[in-house]
């Protein structure tokens, strides 16, 4: 099938590892032009590198997209280096929770301004340069937890919550702009967070992982492949007819739709 993404411009934050990673080169692959960013200059270089080498025309700056000058640099230089922007995939973002009476303004506050504040500054710059040619497409990753919070979730499910209602309400607001704004839920997908865990547990990958999948109704934690299979079909041709959604990638655990 025919995405339509060659020569698009996309802007992937935090995608020096995961998700984010996946999703730069799976975009690369289908032809798009992609600038990456992440707090780590040398990173952010590395990766860079093994996705030109993956035959890619990649843009990468390091930025903490917690701070609203880090984001207007980069998506400023992102779009003066390749002259547009098609696509926002907004990524950058921790899996931080812990019970409601140990978490302290500073913790709340350090979420809210990576993950809501991040994605909204993201969108507020990219949106003109989109309206500007037309259209566009806004991809917020957001979690399970958001529509179906536990206890001790906080403050990664109230933040990607916000995250829902972000995305419901831009859809409707720039639909008459061709931009479409959707949202993928993750589940459990396999990580550098994962990875982190799964090192201070001293575990090998296999155990790790089986036990992480055994409550999982398709037996398994997905690959970060899977979904940025799922971010580049949103942000192709093929969903041109899609906003305002929330697509589940969690196999089959959530028991939400």
């Amino acid at each position: 099938m025919e995405l339509g993404l060659k020569g698009k411009v996309a802007i992937i934050t935090g995608a020096t590892e995961g998700i984010g990673k996946a999703t730069a080169l799976k975009l690369a692959q289908e032809g798009s032009r992609v600038a990456i960013c992440s707090r780590r200059a040398e990173v952010v270089a590395k990766t860079v590198e093994e996705l030109k080498r993956a035959g890619g025309d990649v843009f990468g700056m390091a930025a903490d997209m917690s701070k609203a000058a880090d984001i207007e640099r980069f998506i400023e230089a992102a779009v003066r280096h390749f002259g547009r922007l098609d696509i926002l995939v907004n990524n950058a973002g921790t899996s931080r929770r812990g019970a409601f009476l140990d978490l302290d303004d500073a913790t709340w506050s350090a979420d809210l301004e990576l993950k809501v504040f991040g994605a909204i500054r993201c969108t507020r710059l990219a949106v003109p340069h989109m309206r500007k040619q037309g259209g566009g497409r806004i991809i917020n990753l957001t979690n399970i937890g958001a529509k179906q919070p536990g206890a001790e979730s906080m403050p990664t499910s109230i933040s990607r919550a916000a995250g829902l209602a972000l995305t419901k309400a831009l859809s409707k607001e720039f639909a008459p702009d061709n931009i479409l704004v959707n949202t993928v839920c993750i589940g459990k997908i396999k990580s550098g967070q994962h990875e982190r865990h799964r090192a201070r547990a001293s575990l090998g990958a296999d155990e790790y992982y089986t036990k992480l999948g055994k409550d999982i109704p398709l037996g398994r934690v997905g690959e970060t492949e899977e979904a940025a299979n799922v971010i580049v079909f949103l942000a192709s041709d093929a969903a041109s007819y899609v906003t305002g959604t929330s697509i589940n990638i969690d196999g089959g655990i959530s028991g939400v739709l």
